[in-house]
């Protein structure tokens, strides 16, 4: 298929790629704003995907835009949908990234898609809003929704919070800055996200949403202790009250017992081999 990407340069659109030509589809980024409709429309008609992998969004949650957010991750997405919808008759899936952190603070066992969404921030807002406001085209497109817990990887900006942490043992730091220790969050490897999406544009089924998560938890106690191992020291860590997030989750755990039963069992990698990967990288 030819497969149309938004996002392609960011930090998942190069691991996403690179799965798709490695079962032999064809790749397309897009080079417009998604805020420009105008562009997106021409964009579209001139590319004629066979499926679409939408990936481009604002996505650190401490962004300091509120704005960006719903301009970006809403308005950006009803752009490309409504230019899909009118210049792509061909298409056979169009995947959109939304995010677990629709799930707000849900703390009860797992997560599964029938949860009641609590977003607590922007980010989640715009995400949740954006997944509604899809379902205007759901009789049109051929449209699967993932919501992807944790994932990292190598090449992801050091102010996410895994990369942060092992950047500090990769140099040597005697201490590292944290804000909340007590969270826990479901933690995936980039490689194995790519592999479920490409699954998901070759045989997901239109209309679902599906979990992309791990179904384990990790504290930050726990990645610590990891990475003392891989790099043979411990580092001394303090609490800065300015990393504190107001409406922090503190818990997202995921179910992905539906993508199994529509893709089939992935092989996950552990979440120590990803950390020793994005060390010793």
């Amino acid at each position: 298929m030819r497969v149309l990407v938004t996002g392609l340069r960011g930090f998942t659109g190069h691991y996403v790629q690179r799965e798709l030509e490695a079962y032999g589809h064809q790749v397309v980024g897009l080079k417009s704003d998604l805020t420009q409709l105008e562009s997106v429309r021409q964009e579209v008609q001139s590319l004629q995907p066979d499926a679409v992998i939408h990936l481009a969004a604002i996505s650190f949650v401490g962004h300091g835009d509120a704005n960006a957010f719903y301009q970006v991750n809403l308005i950006g997405t009803r752009n490309l949908l409504d230019a899909l919808s009118e210049h792509a008759p061909n298409l056979q899936r169009v995947l959109l990234a939304s995010s677990a952190n629709v799930y707000g603070n849900a703390t009860e066992g797992v997560i599964n898609e029938s949860a009641l969404p609590g977003p607590v921030n922007d980010y989640a807002v715009s995400k949740l809003a954006m997944e509604y406001m899809s379902r205007i085209w759901m009789d049109r497109l051929p449209i699967v929704i993932t919501r992807p817990f944790n994932y990292t990887g190598v090449g992801q900006a050091v102010n996410f919070l895994l990369p942060k942490i092992v950047d500090h043992f990769r140099r040597g730091a005697g201490e590292i800055e944290l804000g909340n220790l007590d969270v826990e969050r479901d933690f995936s490897d980039v490689r194995t996200v790519a592999s479920i999406y490409r699954c998901l544009v070759e045989c997901g089924t239109a209309g679902e949403i599906f979990n992309v998560c791990s179904g384990d938890a990790f504290s930050l106690s726990d990645i610590l202790a990891m990475m003392a191992e891989i790099s043979g020291y411990k580092i001394d860590v303090k609490v800065n009250p300015a990393f504190v997030r107001k409406n922090e989750v503190r818990r997202l755990v995921g179910c992905s017992d539906k993508l199994v039963r529509h893709i089939g069992k992935q092989e996950a990698l552990p979440l120590r081999s990803t950390l020793e990967w994005m060390y010793l990288a």
